[in-house]
C-alpha cells in the first residue's frame, strides 16, 4: 500500500514522502512473537568488504547498524515498513531493500537495508543511543518541548521542491503531527 507521511530529521528539517510497503503489524502477525516480546531490534545490511564505512571514522562505530522499538511501538498502525517510494522501488541510498517508518520519530530511528528482525524480550542497544545517549535517545519522538542539546526542536524547515529551494519554517507539531495515533503509547 501507499502512504503518505511526513518525515522529521532530529537536524530540524522536514518533507513529506510518499512510501511504498506495508504495516509492521502485519509482520507480527504473521510471525506471532511470544509474550516474552517487550522490544524489536532491528539490523541493518554490513559486510566491511562491501560496505566499509564513512572511511576513518568506521573504527569505533558499533556495526552493524541496529535500530529499535517497543513492541507497542511496531504494534501501532502508523509503523510501516518501506519497499518503495515516490511510487517506484526503493533505492539504495534510501534504505533498500526494506526500511522502518515511523512518521512520528525523528529520522535516525528508521533503520534502513534492515536484513534481520529480533523480538527481544530486553531493550536492545542501538547504534546512535549508544554512541551520542544524551543527543539520540531509544525512544526519539517528535517533540517540540524537548532542545537537541546543540539545537532547538521548536521549529523546523520544510524541504521543498520548489525552484528557489527555500526552506521554509514553520512550528513543530508533537510527536509530528500524529498525536492521536501515538499518543496513548507514551501516557
Amino acid at each position: 500500500e501507499e502512504r503518505i507521511y511526513r518525515f522529521r530529521c532530529v537536524e530540524a528539517w522536514a518533507m513529506i514522502v510518499p512510501w511504498l510497503g506495508f504495516p509492521m503489524n502485519k509482520l507480527m502477525a504473521a510471525v506471532e512473537p511470544t509474550s516474552e516480546a517487550k522490544f524489536v531490534r532491528f539490523t541493518s545490511f554490513y559486510d566491511p568488504k562491501i560496505t566499509p564505512g564513512p572511511g576513518f571514522w568506521a573504527n569505533g562505530y558499533p556495526w552493524p547498524y541496529t535500530e529499535g522499538l517497543r513492541i507497542e511501538e511496531m504494534a501501532n498502525e502508523l509503523a510501516f515498513f518501506a519497499i518503495g517510494m515516490y511510487g517506484k522501488t526503493l533505492p539504495k541510498q534510501n534504505g533498500a531493500p526494506l526500511r522502518m517508518v515511523t512518521p512520528w520519530k525523528y529520522g535516525f530511528k528508521g533503520a534502513k537495508s534492515i536484513v534481520k528482525i529480533e523480538f527481544v524480550k530486553n531493550r536492545p542497544a542501538t547504534f546512535w543511543n549508544t554512541l551520542v545517549p544524551d543527543e539520540y535517545g531509544f525512544t526519539a519522538n517528535v517533540n517540540p518541548n524537548k532542545p537537541h542539546p546543540r539545537w532547538s526542536q521548536a521549529t523546523e524547515r520544510i524541504v521543498s521542491n520548489s525552484p528557489s529551494f527555500s526552506w521554509e519554517q514553520q512550528p513543530t507539531l508533537l510527536y509530528n503531527g500524529y498525536e492521536e495515533y501515538v499518543g496513548n503509547l507514551y501516557a
